[in-house]
């Protein structure tokens, strides 16, 4: 599949997918083959592993590997499979995208290196490299608040020229950011910009975004979807209300005072509740105490998520 028609496949929803766990260095087999499933049968239009919300950076090479082999086997081309393949050491990411494309990825996703600060230049050289160098077309993945360090406005329009960039997902949270980068490459209708945060999913397409890549889809993958068809056919109220119930819904998961990535064990409990998969966040984090579980539990019976 050429860069051209993979590009034309990126628009839509395409969840970050969680990673099913049974223990540090054990991938929940029954439980990953069970969420591939529920999150497909919400008509997404593609699968994203190995990002935040798959814990990528902090599983090892061995779970990282079989994750992405297991799910390029299920999905069996049903629909794109991006890889995240963010690491510090450039060989290493080289190395996972090598891995991903004998698997039968259709792309992979790349953030900034972690630890040593980056100038633009320095990502503009990284991306070059890549461009060059990688047997798949690739999405840039703008994290700042975790790799410390943005793609600047002016470096996603230089890269957008590139033939085997696809776009990029912003995940910033700045509306103002993604707007910048939507005029940046307006002339290029190959590059698609994604939008992670999913409380900004809706205004996002509003100001000209290409879709979503967000984590409640994990839960509840129908409702993005059918607040982006719902844009599509210009029933702007309709994608408002459902923004509205996925904000409502996600509310107890996503928002929290806590430090560190509470969201991704209060993720992890709500599909184990769904009786998708193990509840077990990657190490050391640690699962949701019955009090918090039952909580959630409280909060999808209320919303109709869970039946029980």
């Amino acid at each position: 599949m050429s860069a051209e028609s993979i590009s034309a496949a990126f628009h839509g929803i395409i969840p970050p997918m969680a990673t099913p766990l049974l223990a540090p260095d054990e991938l929940d087999v029954a439980g990953l083959e069970r969420l591939i499933e529920h999150i497909l049968r919400g008509g997404v239009q593609g699968l994203f592993l190995l990002g935040t919300t798959g814990e990528g950076p902090v599983l090892s090479y061995k779970i990282r590997r079989e994750l992405i082999q297991r799910t390029c086997s299920q999905v069996a081309g049903r629909v794109p499979v991006l890889v995240g393949v963010t690491d510090s050491a450039y060989p290493e990411m080289l190395q996972m995208t090598e891995f991903a494309a004998k698997s039968g990825a259709s792309a992979v996703v790349v953030a900034p290196p972690f630890y040593f600060p980056l100038a633009q230049h320095d990502l503009l050289r990284l991306i070059e490299g890549l461009a060059s160098q990688s047997p798949l077309p690739f999405f840039l993945y703008n994290q700042p608040e975790l790799t410390k360090v943005s793609f600047g406005p002016d470096t996603v329009e230089e890269v957008s020229r590139f033939p085997n960039v696809l776009g990029i997902k912003d995940s910033s949270g700045d509306l103002d950011y993604l707007k910048n980068v939507l005029y940046r490459v307006a002339g290029r209708s190959s590059f698609k910009v994604l939008v992670g945060p999913e409380h900004l999913l809706h205004e996002a397409l509003r100001s000209g975004a290409h879709g979503g890549v967000p984590g409640g889809a994990n839960i509840f993958p129908q409702l993005p979807v059918r607040l982006y068809r719902a844009f599509v056919d210009g029933d702007d109220a309709l994608a408002r209300e459902i923004q509205e119930r996925m904000v409502t819904i996600g509310h107890p998961i996503w928002e929290s005072s806590e430090a560190g990535p509470g969201y991704l064990r209060r993720l992890k409990c709500a599909l184990n509740l769904l009786g998708l998969c193990s509840a077990k966040p990657a190490w050391p984090y640690i699962e949701s105490s019955p009090q918090e579980r039952r909580l959630i539990h409280q909060h999808l019976r209320e919303h109709k998520i869970l039946s029980q």
